[in-house]
């Protein structure tokens, strides 16, 4: 059994766009390649626009993939049949940004957390109301919550249920899509510890999205730097936030508030807009806000290669000093 769960090759997602009569693509995700271990917990960061969650709906197909491979314990995912990807959905669950856009108003907290396993045809009522039970539990919600609706929780409490709604199937991979970006900075922090003992204790993989790099820190065992649908960046969270090795990442980190006042981080300020993924920059996407930009980049996509040992970079100027 390979100890990757999760393996992801030249994964690329376009959208068309019709602009003056003509069928533009939307490269929101470009080639895009990187592997999860098992109970590994792996951050993509990037900033809005990067196709961060494009890429986790397209691991679980809740978007189509336009090319590429995800490959899930050994199974091709955008190759299965429907039945074949129901089958597998149960061992991969999705945790929305939103917790009150998620959460149906109309059903109840029960309803909500026994759909799932109604679907996988799981158990009988009664053994799906104790899997929603111990799952409420399991996120620290009291069990009278199961006969409650989701307007009657704050936003914090809602993203728990979502948490647990996650949970009742036992699956095996999680996609958290940003899940605490909604919430007062307090709350987060809750919601952070809990997913961080819930991976601990359940053994669970996890693919966590967000824009918050001191979170990413916390939580995550590697990172995955995105700029416009491109990878620029893989190392362990120790490797990366010591030593990156992309000039992109570093004006990522430079952002992060630092608390010791006597030693003010210095700011990398990147200059001009993120380019349309419409209209992407020949060669290196990052080239035309990047301060070492040369001629070559405008020409050559920069291939991800090892720097260091497990730390990877998509860089043509081996020669610049970070």
């Amino acid at each position: 059994m390979s100890d990757k769960l999760l393996i992801v090759r030249d994964l690329a997602k376009h959208f068309g766009h019709g602009r003056m009569g003509r069928n533009v693509p939307i490269k929101a995700v470009d080639g895009v390649s990187f592997s999860v271990a098992r109970g590994e917990v792996v951050g993509l960061v990037g900033e809005s626009g990067s196709g961060k969650t494009t890429i986790g709906r397209s691991i679980l197909r809740l978007v189509e993939p336009t090319a590429g491979e995800v490959i899930f314990d050994g199974k091709n995912l955008p190759k299965l049949s429907p039945a074949e990807m129901r089958a597998q959905r149960r061992r991969m669950q999705y945790i929305f940004q939103d917790p009150f856009a998620s959460l149906s108003p109309r059903m109840t907290i029960g309803e909500i957390l026994t759909e799932g396993l109604a679907i996988q045809r799981i158990g009988t009522r009664a053994e799906r109301r104790d899997k929603a039970r111990a799952a409420l539990a399991a996120v620290e919600l009291p069990e009278d919550a199961i006969d409650r609706y989701a307007h009657e929780f704050s936003g914090g409490q809602r993203q728990r249920i979502g948490i647990a709604r996650a949970l009742a199937l036992a699956p095996d991979f999680l996609v958290a899509d940003e899940p605490v970006s909604a919430l007062d900075v307090s709350v987060a922090a809750q919601i952070i510890n809990l997913l961080r003992d819930l991976q601990a204790r359940l053994g669970l993989t996890m693919l966590f999205i967000s824009h918050d790099l001191a979170v990413v820190e916390f939580i995550c065992d590697r990172v995955i730097v995105l700029y416009l649908g491109r990878v620029m960046e893989i190392a362990s969270s120790e490797q990366l936030y010591a030593a990156p090795k992309h000039p992109y990442t570093r004006a990522l980190l430079s952002a992060i508030p630092e608390p010791d006042l006597d030693r003010p981080r210095q700011r990398q300020i990147l200059t001009g807009d993120i380019p349309s993924p419409a209209n992407p920059p020949s060669g290196c996407v990052f080239r035309t806000r990047c301060p070492h930009a040369a001629p070559p980049c405008a020409e050559t996509v920069p291939p991800l290669e090892e720097v260091a040992p497990g730390h990877f970079r998509a860089c043509l100027r081996p020669d610049i000093s970070l």
